[in-house]
């Protein structure tokens, strides 16, 4: 059976920026510069397509790696972005949402980080995601240590741990689990993004490099979802008699 519901819930790894440059003979600060662009071409058209969660994978706890020059400049791009993106995404009813280790930033991006999220809060339209220092094994361990706690205090036994019991500890259980995955550049990684979440998500890699991708190459990844049966453990016969 093909399911031809569109995906509530998609998830990016925004790659490519450096090779972007790269090519152009530019800095690569030119070329994240560029993504922002990128950014604000896939938010629009992700509103248009009436997709209910949008999340972007802006930096990975591995990118502290990065030679500290870049590593600064991707903090000056990010609060310069929600500076200047924080009214817009309020105009469009978009929630914005930040997910990953905070307390790592410094004083002032942490500010903006939740004025822009209190002042989207009540909007009713798509949310958006960014993932910033976040790992997926970070989310799972985060959510573990809870559940610990809870051991610890004698409100929980070890044999009351389940799936769902974790699931409900992590980042922003309250949203629906990534149905579409999306990588640009050509790699064919998920490099520690919502592990936990992304079991049954439908994989799209493609070699766009992120500054150039639009709402055409969205369009295609979002077919590509359409075009998917997603059986979740069952077989076709099974999901063809459920929907008949």
């Amino acid at each position: 059976m093909t399911n031809y519901s569109l995906p509530r819930h998609i998830a990016i790894i925004m790659d490519g920026n450096g090779r972007w440059a790269k090519k152009r003979f530019l800095p690569r600060t030119l070329g994240h510069q560029a993504g922002v662009e990128a950014v604000r071409r896939v938010i629009r058209r992700s509103v248009e397509r009436k997709i209910e969660v949008l999340s972007l994978f802006a930096f990975s706890s591995e990118n502290w790696r990065r030679p500290p020059t870049e590593v600064n400049f991707l903090f000056e791009l990010f609060l310069s972005a929600l500076k200047r993106e924080t009214v817009k995404l309020h105009e469009q009813n978009v929630r914005l949402r930040v997910i990953g280790e905070v307390s790592r930033f410094d004083d002032k991006l942490r500010q903006h980080i939740l004025d822009a999220q209190a002042m989207t809060a009540k909007n009713t339209g798509m949310t958006l995601v960014i993932a910033a220092n976040y790992g997926g094994q970070w989310d799972i361990c985060e959510a573990i240590k809870k559940l610990a706690v809870d051991i610890e205090q004698q409100r929980l036994a070890s044999h009351d741990i389940t799936p769902e019991r974790i699931a409900a500890h992590l980042a922003f259980a309250d949203l629906p689990n990534p149905d579409l995955f999306i990588r640009t550049s050509g790699e064919q990684r998920i490099s520690n993004f919502m592990l936990w979440q992304m079991a049954y998500t439908e994989l799209y890699f493609t070699d766009v490099l992120w500054p150039d991708f639009n709402a055409e190459e969205l369009d295609k990844a979002i077919d590509f979802f359409v075009g998917r049966e997603r059986r979740f453990g069952y077989i076709s016969e099974q999901l063809q008699v459920s929907h008949a």
